[in-house]
């Protein structure tokens, strides 16, 4: 792809989020006072996370967790928004991300499912928490909060649901999970209790330490070059 071709696509992706979120405020008809600024806004970030995903190179799974498990690094500019804007900027930038990407999914959505699950998990309860508490003290308590919560339904969900999901609609066999858990150097006789402890909470948890640091890092620059563009 080239500069062109990416600028194209950029640019597609701010229109069809600005176009979501238009529609979602009309058909709800959203009582609070949303402003211009806070829509563009959040479809930039959305537009940030989608860019993030579907970029080369930017999702990959890890050498010591199973090939099935990506990490990638779309939920960064979703905190960002949140912490930024309040929860609904979070969340609807969440909603358009994932809009965006039904129409490219190869796993017959149960992944993007999955991602949306998980996010929101994380992004409501740490946006919420800082919206109220607007300090550095409140970012560490916003992001614990945060973590924890993933961490919980994101390891309890791909134990119990998202994989049965995978086997049942992709019809992707439990032997064929059990050889990438073993490939990765993780030996377990079964899913269950035994993959949520060895496999889906490290995962999760070397995940979010990730997402947070680089959110700590990012945050005040990206947020002000936002600010900045749409002023």
């Amino acid at each position: 792809m080239n500069k062109f071709d990416e600028t194209r696509l950029i640019i597609g992706i701010i229109a069809i989020s600005l176009l979501i979120i238009y529609l979602v405020f009309k058909t709800f008809n959203w009582k609070r006072k949303i402003t211009t600024k806070f829509i563009t806004r959040t479809a930039i970030f959305a537009s940030i996370s989608i860019v993030l995903y579907i970029a080369p190179g930017l999702k990959f799974p890890l050498p010591f967790f199973p090939s099935f498990l990506e990490l990638h690094f779309d939920e960064i500019p979703l905190l960002i928004a949140g912490f930024a804007y309040g929860p609904w900027s979070g969340i609807f930038a969440l909603l358009i991300k994932t809009i965006v990407k039904l129409p490219f999914s190869n796993t017959m959505y149960v992944g993007e499912l999955a991602d949306f699950i998980y996010s929101l998990a994380f992004i409501f309860p740490a946006s919420l928490i800082y919206k109220k508490k607007r300090s550095f003290k409140g970012v560490l308590i916003a992001l614990g909060v945060g973590t924890i919560a993933q961490l919980i339904v994101s390891s309890v969900v791909t134990t119990y649901l998202i994989l049965d999901f995978y086997m049942l609609i992709m019809n992707f066999p439990k032997e064929a999970i059990m050889g990438a858990i073993h490939a990765s150097g993780i030996n377990i006789d079964s899913l269950g209790l035994p993959f949520l402890f060895a496999v889906a909470l490290p995962f999760n948890a070397f995940k979010d330490f990730i997402i947070i640091i680089l959110t700590l890092l990012l945050y005040k620059r990206i947020h002000k070059f936002v600010e900045k563009v749409i002023d």
